[in-house]
């Protein structure tokens, strides 16, 4: 009997944010699917440098430090992976913060609101500018099976569609990178780009360890999702690259909830 693979063999693919929980993840998923992978870290050196050679070291995987605030490092980040593998099929934003401080919009500091717009909207600006801009270079008539040259997939959250009260700063720009999918997918997806968006819900990553550890506030956490518990890492790079094989050829401007069904009862 023979299987069905998620196979990304031959293809690039740059993952943001990928030193730990679901970036980590998602890089171990894509090399195990054959692809070559550069992803982007901030301080996590030893991690990230532990997490690529897991991966199959520098001819497979590397890790690149980069902060990512401004347009400005976003394109700086496309370039030093195109500067490693030569080429880029795949851009997964999977990078964020989420100020864990509870921030009634009355007391919000404008330097929180300014700094997570920056690192969870605006370098995504220069991230998908200059990706599409390689891309767009490397683009091929579709094969008559359909098969995309490039992905791009943005990672949001439920708190983009439903917002998160004394978080707006976070739902604002997971919002936004619902909207970015869509008018991206219009633009681009005559050119052969997919562009598509995967919205967590709660996930047991080190972001949210103070939250679905507390032992009052993760009962609570769990009781709101139909499924009855926070998801895991993998199961977030999973649908992600799904997303970017020729499987998905088809799917392009979607938002797909991968949240146990928390999105239609919050």
């Amino acid at each position: 009997m023979t299987g069905v693979s998620l196979v990304l063999e031959g293809k690039v693919a740059l993952i943001t944010g990928g030193s730990r929980g679901i970036g980590a993840e998602t890089v171990r998923l894509f090399t195990e699917a054959g692809a070559r992978v550069a992803f982007s870290y901030r301080q996590a050196r030893e991690r990230a440098e532990a997490l690529a050679a897991e991966c199959g070291g520098p001819e497979r995987c590397v890790a690149l430090e980069q902060d990512l605030s401004t347009p400005a490092d976003g394109r700086a980040l496309v370039g030093a992976a195109l500067g490693v593998f030569g080429r880029l099929d795949v851009l997964v934003v999977n990078h964020g913060i989420w100020p864990p401080d509870d921030a009634p919009i009355t007391q919000m500091a404008e330097t929180q609101w300014r700094r997570t717009i920056g690192v969870n909207l605006d370098s995504v600006f220069g991230l998908v500018q200059s990706a599409v801009k390689q891309m767009e270079l490397q683009t091929q008539p579709e094969s008559k099976a359909g098969e995309p040259s490039g992905h791009i997939v943005l990672i949001s959250s439920t708190a983009g569609q439903r917002g998160e009260a004394n978080h707006a700063d976070y739902a604002v720009t997971k919002g936004a990178l619902i909207s970015l999918t869509k008018s991206l997918s219009s633009e681009l997806a005559p050119k052969g780009i997919r562009v598509n968006c995967v919205a967590p819900g709660w996930v047991a990553t080190e972001m949210s360890a103070g939250t679905v550890n507390h032992p009052e506030l993760g009962p609570k956490v769990a009781a709101g999702i139909p499924v009855g518990r926070v998801g895991h890492a993998r199961e977030i790079a999973g649908p992600v690259l799904f997303l970017c094989t020729p499987l998905a050829g088809f799917i392009s401007g979607e938002v797909l909830n991968v949240n146990g069904g928390a999105v239609l009862v919050g």
